[in-house]
């Protein structure tokens, strides 16, 4: 790894920031998942996987996914739950995302200082919460709060708040987090490799039966969340209860609603944990400085005795046609937008690959028909094309932003603009190719992240999807046409949208949880439980580190006028990645960021800035340019063998730009509408 090196050039292998549904092609469609074992315990595997993937199923139904990457000592963990929001019941929305939370709280054994005392108050607790569900009146519902916060005080006595993130934080683990989608809940750890013993006996433990602990006060952090009032999520709910006025994608919501957050019941939660956390219905999802046998003992050692359980199977309804555009409209503080969905098939249908394809044709941030005709020729403030691909439904969505004097229905009438466009065929020939080898360069920078890598397992268990289809997913996007692309935009893509209108304004029908009073609990975080300790006691190897040896490793040369080159050769993968240096920065001209913001408009004497774009995409390359107080920095990447045009091509616009007043002056307009709609963004305001 090169570390804070002030270079003037260097070339390496290093992660390009893109992210794919699936990041794997080999060559051949033809090869199978196999089995083989390596003695007590079978594994599949795919022939020529990159990834050199095993996928292990513990007798209890566990299925562990494994991959080995060694360049540094850490492994990215994923644990991974099929049940997600469209599973909640309907009289208790919101109950997955609940759970994620309460699963950091702690089991019977630790998180708590006797349990023994503790329980009788958590019993008292979930029947006070099942009683208020039963309440109608509010005085009465009221008087049973005040008693459910009285004996969560009591109970706290006996808490150990926050001790998951201590033992997380003994054995270095970084990024421990959780997320709740529609289809998943999954829980994400980055641990030392020396660690991951320790690792599965806490996460065993957790995961062996957890106690909802503290839940008032983790229902208070809900409650914010959902008052938080964001234009987005508002806008995203009204689009999905467009899309899907059957499917629970769009009848309920993640975080849930109103009425059902004011009726929280424990007893519902801990049930839903009894029939959605088993083993048969999870899969861990590891990729690291790992050893495949070693590290599968371990796992069943510690998550075999988990008992296995039927799941019931989750049967989606069948949506109506959508025969005619639905229109919806929100209101909010921040800045206008408006928004297309389209409802698709799911994901492993032949139509949500030709979407991913259909995606990249509209969008690609460099040569996509709403880059280049839209935010390239500055005609909106910023436009957009995005999926939603899910199991049972997916959706495609385009949206904008308008500039200063253009409406709403402008923007709309320019994104409607371009679906035509693709129905006409009036696209280049070379676009699915080169959107082919942008996929190619993706494929291979995932590689590189252990993230990434866990994060394909999760989706290939989660949707459903063989490991060998995920392998071959860009082999098999290679295979739609231009033809294929322009039939599904016509049969796909008519009057069955739904649109979203955000209004800048008052919200008046704005819900929010009312709050009920919550006095202090105690967190007792000094006290440690007998679990932590012994895990914290427990001895664990030391990791030699490897030090870089500068002279050795980092190559330098000089160029002409003694500019030096420093460089590693990338012995890992096809890709480069070279960043010029030049040592002048704001602090010299205050002006450099709208210099470099105006170069992104502008076209050289022998390709105009449409031009320039098409070319960098077709090269699967892409710049960027960073400005710092004392440096510019402009950074290129993308496949080897396309690295002498790229550069030569990056080289032509930084030396020959030319000059166009009106791209100026649209910028200008831009900036300042920019400047704005910031004052109206809450996140904005907040974070800037």
């Amino acid at each position: 790894m090169i570390q804070q090196l002030r270079l003037k050039k260097y070339i390496s292998g290093t992660l390009v920031l893109f992210y794919l549904l699936f990041i794997f092609t080999v060559t051949s469609l033809f090869a199978q998942t196999k089995t083989s074992s390596d003695g007590k315990y079978t594994y599949e595997f795919v022939e020529n996987d990159p990834m050199n993937t095993r996928i292990y199923t513990l007798d209890n139904g566990l299925k562990v996914y494994m991959s080995i990457n060694k360049d540094a000592p850490r492994i990215q963990t994923y644990i991974a739950v099929a049940a997600g929001s469209k599973n909640d019941p309907h009289d208790a929305q919101g109950l997955s995302h609940y759970l994620e939370h309460m699963v950091f709280k702690g089991t019977d054994k630790f998180g708590t200082k006797d349990y023994e005392k503790e329980k009788p108050f958590l019993d008292t607790i979930i029947a006070l919460y099942e009683l208020r569900r039963q309440t109608t009146d509010p005085v009465e519902r009221k008087n049973i709060y005040h008693k459910i916060d009285s004996v969560s005080y009591l109970a706290s006595e006996y808490a150990i708040a926050n001790e998951y993130d201590k033992m997380i934080a003994s054995i270095g683990g970084a990024g421990s987090n959780a997320y709740t989608s529609v289809e998943q809940t999954v829980y994400v750890c980055d641990i030392p490799s020396n660690q991951l013993k320790k690792w599965l006996e806490i996460e065993a433990e957790r995961f062996r039966k957890p106690v909802m602990r503290l839940f008032h006060t983790e229902l208070e952090a809900v409650y914010e969340e959902k008052n938080s009032d964001d234009d987005r999520d508002k806008v995203w709910e009204a689009m999905m209860s467009g899309l899907y006025q059957k499917h629970t994608y769009g009848t309920q919501t993640t975080i849930g609603s109103v009425e059902q957050l004011q009726n929280p019941s424990i007893q519902k939660i801990i049930d839903y944990y009894n029939e959605k956390y088993v083993p048969n219905n999870m899969a861990i999802c590891l990729s690291g400085d790992l050893d495949f046998e070693k590290t599968i003992r371990l796992i069943d050692e510690k998550f075999g005795a988990l008992e296995k359980k039927e799941v019931p199977v989750f049967v989606p309804p069948v949506e109506d046609p959508i025969s005619a555009p639905v229109v919806k409209e929100v209101v909010g503080p921040s800045q206008e937008s408006v928004m297309l969905g389209y409802r698709i098939p799911g994901v492993n249908s032949k139509e949500a690959d030709i979407l991913t394809i259909l995606d990249n044709i509209m969008s690609n941030g460099k040569a996509g028909l709403i880059d280049l005709n839209l935010n390239q020729s500055q005609k909106v403030i910023d436009a957009f094309s995005s999926t939603d691909i899910n199991k049972d439904y997916s959706g495609f969505f385009l949206g904008g932003k308008p500039r200063e004097n253009q409406t709403l229905e402008d923007v709309k009438d320019l994104l409607m603009a371009q679906i035509e466009i693709v129905k006409k065929g009036d696209f280049p020939d070379w676009l699915i190719p080169a959107i082919i080898s942008n996929l190619k360069l993706g494929h291979i920078s995932g590689l590189e992240s252990n993230e990434n890598r866990a994060d394909a397992f999760v989706t290939s268990f989660v949707m459903g999807i063989p490991w060998e289809k995920s392998v071959f997913y860009i082999d098999r996007l290679s295979k739609i046409t231009k033809q294929d692309v322009i039939d599904f935009a016509k049969e796909n893509l008519k009057n069955n949208y739904v649109i979203v209108y955000k209004r800048t304004g008052e919200d008046k029908n704005m819900q929010k949880v009312e709050k009920p009073e919550i006095n202090p609990v105690k967190i007792n975080q000094n006290d440690k439980s007998e679990f932590l300790e012994t895990v914290i006691s427990e001895p664990t190897g030391e990791i030699q580190p490897v030090f870089l040896d500068f002279k050795k490793d980092i190559q330098e040369l000089k160029l002409k006028n003694d500019i030096p080159l420093y460089y590693l050769q990338n012995k890992t993968n096809e890709l480069y990645d070279i960043h010029y240096i030049v040592e002048i920065g704001t602090n010299q001209n205050k002006k450099i960021n709208l210099a470099l913001d105006y170069l992104n408009y502008l076209g050289t004497s022998k390709l105009t800035a449409v031009q320039l774009q098409e070319e960098f995409y077709k090269l699967a390359s892409s710049y960027s340019i960073r400005v710092s107080e004392d440096e510019v920095t402009v950074s290129l990447s993308g496949l080897n063998e396309n690295f002498k045009k790229a550069s030569e091509l990056l080289e032509e616009l930084v030396s020959d730009p030319r000059p166009d007043e009106e791209a100026l002056a649209n910028l200008v307009d831009d900036i300042l509408k920019q400047r704005e709609d910031a004052k109206l963004s809450k996140r904005t305001i907040l974070w800037s």
